[in-house]
């Protein structure tokens, strides 16, 4: 058993020698950009994924490397993520089990075969081979600026320097990340939501026709509209459409934010009014509200002034979610209530009519599922700065 396990060492050591060591592609090999469609079944999956494959039938290699790997068991891992400290590795996996993984979701699979000379695959290659050794596979991840798409365009320029040039001119829109964003969420408004919620003003930033490669579609479009300076010739020799599904109509939920915050605005309407001809506060609402509010807006800022997530700087939702909202449910609990309450609740009906009256000029879009939510704290906030009074 012993000198078993020796011969096992060594073999294992002997492969990862031998995979470590550059290995010369033969004239029949390929380098690919492959781009895998989005999913509506998880948020992360509704902006599709792109890779690189190299192949090459005469070494018997098939490989795919993907930039979208991250690993759970990282020392401190969720820390980490809730800091902003996200870091992502590459890896290269079997390229046929990843390709049917994908078209067993009913995802589609592009491949775009690069038009290179024999000498540019192998750079190509061998930066990939370094790229994977355990001291280089780690990268910090960033959402819009250095994730699994934009690694592959900085991959195929790293390697080829100036040898690879893009024409941005066929992007003729003019969006925002944020509308980049959203081009992918129509199926997902929850998620749409919570990212609209979190990230602030740098999400309203012009992309750049660089920037919007932060998508994979963009990956798979920009290649279409690149050069080999060196050949004087388009970059993508053949494109090749491996799997392409029919599409699907999005289904109806009943749970859409609009429904669930407009049935939340008619009770709340309803309560308000209620509590005005009653001239009693329907106390128990209000405890309930503005602690939840208060807790989004205590989050929103930790996000922006504690953690490294660059994009939920200046977040212009902080006007309707307060944080002190927190401290104004703990007084509205007392019983006897301190004076400046009336003027706290003065100040936050004042702040969300004006956040309604210009929800549309701020310079941060805001999402506008949340526009019952603030027309409940506007409300509420009415009801008890008028009842203080009488």
């Amino acid at each position: 058993m012993k000198n078993l396990l020796i011969a096992l060492s060594v073999l294992l050591i002997l492969n990862l020698k031998g995979f470590s060591q550059n290995q010369i592609l033969s004239e029949n090999g390929k380098i690919s950009i492959i781009t895998m469609g989005p999913s509506q079944e998880e948020l992360y999956s509704a902006f599709g994924h792109s890779g690189i494959r190299v192949y090459d039938s005469l070494l018997h290699i098939d490989d795919f490397f993907n930039y979208g790997v991250f690993d759970f068991n990282q020392p401190h891992f969720y820390l980490n993520f809730a800091r902003g400290y996200l870091y992502y590795m590459v890896d290269v996996y079997e390229y046929s089990a990843y390709r049917d993984y994908y078209m067993e979701h009913y995802r589609f699979v592009h491949e775009q075969i690069l038009n290179l000379t024999t000498p540019q695959k192998q750079k190509i290659f061998d930066y990939l081979l370094w790229n994977i050794q355990p001291q280089n596979k780690t990268y910090n991840y960033d959402y819009f600026y250095n994730n699994c798409a934009t690694k592959i365009r900085d991959v195929i320029k790293g390697a080829l320097k100036n040898e690879i040039t893009f024409d941005s001119t066929y992007i003729k829109t003019n969006y925002t990340i944020r509308n980049l964003t959203d081009l992918y969420l129509g199926q997902q408004p929850w998620g749409d939501l919570g990212i609209d919620i979190c990230l602030g003003l740098p999400m309203d930033k012009k992309a750049s026709p660089y920037e919007y490669m932060f998508l994979p579609d963009y990956i798979e479009s920009s290649f279409d509209h690149a050069a080999n300076v060196s050949l004087g010739q388009p970059l993508v020799k053949e494109k090749i459409i491996t799997y392409e599904p029919e599409p699907e109509k999005a289904p109806f939920h009943w749970y859409h934010p609009w429904i669930v915050f407009g049935i939340f605005l008619v009770f709340a309407s309803y309560l308000t009014w209620r509590d005005w001809q009653n001239k009693k506060l329907s106390k128990w609402f209000d405890v309930s509200l503005f602690p939840i509010v208060g807790l989004i807006g205590v989050l929103l800022f930790l996000l922006w002034t504690m953690t490294d997530h660059k994009a939920a700087a200046n977040n212009y939702n902080l006007l309707w979610a307060l944080p002190t909202h927190v401290i104004a449910a703990v007084a509205l609990m007392l019983k006897h209530q301190p004076k400046w309450l009336r003027t706290y609740f003065l100040v936050t009906t004042i702040l969300t009519a004006l956040l309604l009256s210009t929800w549309y000029f701020l310079p941060q879009a805001l999402n506008v599922f949340l526009m019952p939510v603030v027309g409940v704290i506007l409300l509420r906030s009415l009801i008890n700065y008028l009842q203080s009074r009488s």
